[in-house]
């Protein structure tokens, strides 16, 4: 079951078009605003309507989940994601069920953060129903892609992974590689979603922001 994988950076958010066999899955959705680059994006993949067989969410936050509506509708897509994120997706809360204040937060997200959040209430977070709730361990074989999704909280309770058989795990925000641009909700919970992450066969890691990193490097 082999599948390409493309990446694409989308006003520096990292969006993953994986085709396979019968079709595509497309990891995260970028900003509301980058759609016309996303759908170009899809052009150039030969992705069509009818095509996208799932939009798999990392999490609820808008830089990752604003074209899932726009997606489903168009492409006649499933949307797929951790139930502990639904209500964000749901409400166009990106708050909800996250700490009134972080337990790390750069300065840099801080500002970001402002920015995002000014837009989200201004009404362009367009809010959806998820269709598939993804339980630790799922297998999206059914998809075409011989790949686990794994359950990483700490960014958000309902933050996700998927981690391919040769060992590639796209993380969402989970993880960045970016200098000066950090966001943990729970630390508790993200060291603990980084030990389980060193008991896999971690390859390589694909972040939601930033380049590829050897996961040697992090999970020594």
């Amino acid at each position: 079951m082999h599948s390409e994988v493309k990446s694409m950076n989308l006003g520096g958010v990292n969006c993953y078009l994986a085709k396979c066999a019968d079709g595509y899955i497309l990891m995260d959705t970028g900003f509301p605003t980058k759609r016309d680059a996303l759908v170009r994006e899809l052009d150039k993949a030969s992705c069509k309507p009818g095509s996208l067989k799932l939009v798999l969410i990392t999490h609820g936050d808008i830089d990752h989940a604003g074209n899932g509506a726009f997606l489903r509708e168009k492409y006649r897509a499933k949307i797929g994601m951790d139930a502990n994120d639904a209500d964000i997706v749901e409400l166009g809360d990106m708050s909800r069920n996250r700490k009134t204040k972080p337990d790390k937060m750069s300065l840099l997200f801080r500002l970001i953060s402002l920015v995002v959040g000014f837009v989200s209430r201004g009404g362009q977070f367009d809010r959806f129903k998820p269709d598939i709730q993804f339980e630790d361990g799922f297998h999206l074989s059914a998809y075409g892609l011989n790949a686990n999704v794994v359950h990483i909280p700490g960014h958000s309770k309902g933050s996700i992974g998927v981690l391919t058989a040769d060992g590639n795990l796209y993380s969402g925000d989970f993880l960045y590689n970016l200098p000066g641009f950090n966001y943990i909700d729970d630390l508790e919970t993200h060291n603990q979603s980084m030990d389980t992450l060193r008991k896999l066969n971690v390859k390589m890691i694909y972040p939601g922001h930033g380049k590829p990193i050897s996961g040697s490097k992090l999970f020594l």
